[in-house]
């Protein structure tokens, strides 16, 4: 019997040596920080505990900053130091510089037009009225709806580098085009309390990014596509919650613009 518990210590280390060491710090910090921010990242969180143990302002707006903020600390300036001061690694290597520009940009123009339309039909379903915009005030206050998608950008840039540029380029090395298919499950997994047709998006959504990502090499043009699909989103969700109208015509979406703007 101790013979073989020996026998299965070195084979254990064995298997253990031959590990990638980025590779497995990518993967088990990447739940781990996507968990902490689902912990203390609540806006709950932020209005029950931080706030009266900190003397911090108990307001929906600052909660709302701190749901976004953490998210950006915990999604990118956590996953870059640990990228670049632990494993040396370059900039290029890690999808934080140009790319090619000039092809994401041409995504980018291709797919607004076809966002703003998507969301149009969308904004019309209460299960998306409900939840958006999140901060809801910034429904009928436009200044607050401009600082709210301001800081839901920052929360962007966290949420697309922790799985398109920090999972996707950290593995890649190691996994090849198979990093594509990794990134998309932990992004698909946290939308399921979504309405239904906004998680099954999120799995042709994720590979869409994740490809797109890659052929970019840079993590960058996942940020706007995102930021304006919420964006869109929002602002549909916003004129029709104003203004109670609900139709998908021609003709109500010119009395939405006319009477929410």
């Amino acid at each position: 019997m101790k013979g073989s518990f020996a026998s299965e210590a070195r084979r254990l280390r064995r298997a253990i040596r031959q590990l990638d060491r980025q590779t497995v710090v990518v993967l088990l910090a990447a739940p781990l920080l996507a968990y902490l921010h689902l912990l203390i990242g609540r806006r709950t969180f932020y209005l029950d505990t931080l706030a009266p143990a900190l003397n911090f302002p108990e307001t929906p707006l600052a909660a709302w900053a701190w749901w976004t903020g953490l998210q950006g600390m915990l999604g990118f300036a956590v996953p870059v130091l640990l990228l670049r001061l632990g494993f040396r690694r370059r900039f290029s290597e890690i999808g934080l510089h140009p790319g090619d520009l000039r092809f994401g940009l041409l995504v980018l123009a291709l797919y607004v037009p076809v966002v703003l339309v998507g969301t149009w039909f969308l904004s019309a379903d209460p299960a998306f009225q409900a939840i958006n915009p999140r901060l809801r005030a910034a429904a009928y206050d436009w200044g607050l709806f401009l600082l709210y998608e301001l800081l839901f950008l920052v929360y962007w840039i966290g949420w697309e580098y922790l799985w398109r540029g920090f999972v996707l380029f950290g593995t890649a090395p190691v996994l090849g085009l198979y990093a594509i298919f990794v990134q998309m499950l932990p992004f698909a997994a946290l939308h399921f309390n979504k309405p239904p047709a906004e998680a099954l998006l999120s799995i042709p959504g994720g590979l869409l990014l994740g490809a797109l990502v890659w052929r970019c090499r840079a993590f960058w043009i996942a940020v706007p596509i995102h930021f304006v699909q919420m964006l869109a989103l929002d602002f549909w969700c916003t004129l029709r919650l104003r203004t109670g109208l609900q139709g998908l015509d021609p003709a109500t979406l010119w009395h939405l613009l006319q009477e929410g703007l």
